[in-house]
């Protein structure tokens, strides 16, 4: 006798799908280049980290054009007036400045990450990562509803450190700018605690389905 306990799958090779069905469900295999254009941006983060984590190492060892350039990366250009004139020593601002946009590479990178494993393993095929040393802890349990949570999270820390360079740099701006990026951060925050809410509300249903309406 079957164990009653255990997918069907495990008892019986997969139905054939009929043809409009097949075409239907193979369609996911068109998401497939919009992953790998998500790789190739990866790649370029990864070269833009490089470039100015190059030019800060430049700056620290006095390369007037790489203060210069790291200069016009982190200060702001605000309508209305005059541009500050550039300094010419790395200064203890500049360089956290300059750090914290290379954290804000590696976050967004991150992120870039949980979208192309997370999503394709979610809505495209399986990458069967069981045992496998590097198999990413939060990937054995991903679902839609997870990945929605962990993208919030992910984007709420990146606006944090937005928002940490826009008050480093709060001479620059003005006080609408500095409303308008912290009110932004606050519906980040609140539509991740939305979406986890929701998710939460959902578990005890998605729990009923899985154990047959019990």
């Amino acid at each position: 006798m079957s164990d009653p306990s255990k997918p069907r799958s495990e008892f019986s090779p997969p139905r054939a799908l009929r043809p409009l069905p097949n075409l239907i469900f193979m369609s996911r295999w068109l998401q497939l280049p919009l992953y790998l254009g998500l790789i190739v941006a990866q790649g370029v983060y990864v070269f833009h980290f490089w470039v100015e984590l190059v030019h800060l190492i430049e700056a620290a060892f006095g390369n007037q054009h790489a203060i210069e350039l790291l200069a016009q990366a982190v200060m702001p250009v605000v309508p209305g007036q005059t541009p500050m004139a550039a300094p010419t020593v790395l200064n203890e601002t500049t360089i956290m400045l300059v750090v914290l946009g290379l954290i804000d590479v590696v976050m967004i990178s991150n992120l870039l990450i949980m979208v192309i494993v997370g999503g394709y393993e979610t809505f495209v095929s399986r990458l069967h990562l069981e045992n496998h040393p590097d198999q990413p802890e939060w990937l054995s349990h991903v679902n839609a509803s997870v990945l929605k949570v962990k993208l919030g999270t992910a984007i709420i820390g990146i606006s944090s450190i937005h928002l940490l360079k826009t008050f480093i740099n709060a001479a620059h701006y003005d006080s609408k700018t500095l409303i308008a990026q912290t009110s932004i951060h606050v519906a980040f925050l609140l539509s991740a605690l939305a979406i986890a809410y929701t998710d939460r509300l959902m578990a005890p249903t998605h729990e009923r389905i899985q154990n047959g309406g019990h």
